[in-house]
């Protein structure tokens, strides 16, 4: 088999549904896993899920704006953490230092060459190298407030040469624009965990085992 490029929507602390889904696959010695960030925070299984990442050479990932917190906490800074993010850093406190070095390693961005992940999105008209890291760990509309989930989506504008993957606005259906794909279906809300074949184009899902944080949308 040839080595394939499997690209993963958010996982947010969901394990099993990450074994489920590279079953589906039949990931194989030779494939890549690249996740689009949000690796943790919300679901049960945020250890096991970096330890993975961590001890496979095969896994690799950008950061989200959930393990960007955390990551911003244990660096020092005084930010204020969600209680989801509050309950995680708990879990991962008994070996802080081993899961921060790690969190800490994690890039913005990974470039594919044609294929570009983030986590959550590219402003339209921004060079690569200038855009921020509120944009690529926050952006979703192109109005006043990056956040907002009311407004022009950035992918409906977005025209680079690359396409991008990302996660981070979770949709009951993978997000398709012409030039970007966005992978995470919700699953940590009990939808499902999606995943994206670059060399093959192929969209492979499955279903979340039960709701683990309520959708807030």
């Amino acid at each position: 088999m040839a080595q394939r490029t499997i690209v993963v929507g958010d996982i947010h602390g969901c394990y099993d549904e990450l074994m489920d889904l590279l079953d589906k696959v039949k990931l194989d010695e030779d494939d890549r896993v690249l996740a689009v960030g949000d690796l943790i925070v919300k679901g049960e299984k945020n250890r096991e899920v970096l330890d993975l990442f961590m001890t496979d050479e095969r896994f690799s990932s950008v950061i989200g704006n959930h393990d960007l917190a955390i990551r911003r906490r244990w660096s020092g800074e005084k930010i204020k953490l969600k209680s989801s993010q509050k309950k995680t850093r708990k879990e991962l406190k008994p070996n802080k230092e081993r899961y921060a070095s790690y969190l800490n390693s994690l890039p913005f961005m990974i470039d594919l060459g044609t294929h570009l992940i983030v986590h959550a999105g590219v402003r339209p008209g921004v060079a690569l190298e200038e855009q921020s890291v509120d944009d690529l760990t926050e952006l979703r509309t192109l109005g006043p407030d990056r956040t907002s989930r009311k407004g022009t989506p950035w992918y409906d504008l977005y025209r680079g040469e690359k396409t991008v993957f990302f996660g981070h606005w979770p949709a009951r259906e993978p997000r398709i624009a012409p030039k970007a794909i966005g992978l995470d279906t919700g699953c940590v809300y009990g939808r499902r965990l999606t995943a994206y074949i670059i060399e093959t184009g192929e969209i492979v899902s499955v279903a979340a085992r039960r709701v683990y944080a309520p959708p807030k949308h």
